[in-house]
């Protein structure tokens, strides 16, 4: 009985509208999450690395190339009697020079320790990415190549003839595909063009081609990503800045034909201590004294077009295994 009079006493009644903390009372107390990662872009890589053949990577600086540049000949005999005739088989050598790419990247030490990112997280893969245009574009046009490097795949194929100008008025379809196009001047040297490469203004140019009634010849599928390719063979378009349109719309071949070593993946290594100076010998900055950090990113490759002589085209000096597509007026 005494239980049930406590119980009715610790009751109370609270008369009047019923009211909570709602969402807009305690907005000042609930945190706002904000996406902790930077949205970026494709990383884009380097073309050329990833369409070329890689070989073993470099023990040393030079990397040794045998390639053939005499092929045997074989002769009928005349008769019962005849006197069989001998033959040779020559080898040439070629030489990958590895050259280094490299840049550093400074930062002060307070901007680390504000930010609320990894600063260093997103910056290595943009250095990557700038390493893949500094590749694409000394071995494509030879931008800025070193000068132990040999002419890029644009002069190589302009000394060798294989350049095909396609102009207002002409008929794109023929510039590559009909007898004198791209595809059949890699032919002419020999060899079988298993990709191409090409500005990316060429895209809308392919979306284009229509035949004599109008329909487009180059199909695509709009319901599903659409992989662009040339008489069955892959097309990319390095978006990373290093292909220049007015040197080359497309670049078509034998992409075995383009071999490369690495003598040293890309490292990077952070320093705290150290000077950054200018080209003109000035210094820029004491990282000690600025109380700045600098992150260090190194490579090491080179490349080479063997070339090898065939039976089609025995003159080197006219023999390419890749062709080019240029703009003309």
């Amino acid at each position: 009985m005494n239980e049930l009079k406590r119980e009715r006493m610790n009751l109370r009644i609270f008369e009047g509208d019923a009211t909570i903390i709602d969402r807009s009372g305690a907005d000042s107390l609930i945190p706002v999450q904000e996406a902790n990662e930077i949205i970026q872009g494709t990383i884009t890589q380097s073309a050329v690395l990833s369409r070329g053949r890689k070989l073993a990577n470099m023990t040393s600086k030079q990397y040794k190339v045998p390639v053939l540049d005499m092929l045997p000949i074989a002769y009928f005999v005349n008769g019962d009697t005849g006197q069989k005739k001998t033959t040779k088989q020559a080898w040439d050598k070629k030489f990958i020079v590895a050259e280094e790419i490299a840049v550093i990247v400074p930062i002060p030490e307070s901007v680390l320790d504000d930010s609320e990112y990894d600063i260093w997280a997103e910056v290595k893969p943009r250095v990557t990415e700038a390493f893949g245009k500094v590749i694409d574009g000394a071995v494509l046009f030879g931008t800025e190549k070193p000068s132990t490097w040999r002419d890029g795949v644009v002069a190589t194929a302009t000394k060798a003839g294989t350049v095909v100008t396609y102009g207002t008025g002409d008929d794109l379809y023929d510039k590559i595909m009909s007898e004198d196009g791209v595809i059949a001047k890699v032919e002419d040297c020999g060899y079988f063009v298993n990709g191409h490469m090409a500005d990316i203004s060429m895209r809308a140019k392919l979306r284009g081609l229509k035949d004599t009634n109008g329909n487009p010849i180059f199909k695509s599928d709009m319901q599903g990503s659409t992989n662009y390719a040339l008489d069955g063979s892959p097309m990319n378009f390095p978006n990373n800045g290093a292909f220049d349109k007015s040197k080359a719309l497309m670049i078509s071949g034998d992409f075995s034909q383009l071999v490369y070593a690495i003598r040293q993946d890309i490292t990077f290594k952070l320093f705290t201590e150290g000077v950054v100076q200018n080209t003109d010998g000035t210094i820029a900055y004491n990282l000690m004294q600025n109380d700045m950090v600098a992150l260090r990113a190194v490579m090491r490759l080179g490349w080479e077009i063997p070339n090898p002589i065939n039976s089609l085209k025995t003159d080197k000096t006219k023999r390419c295994p890749f062709a080019v597509l240029k703009a003309g007026e």
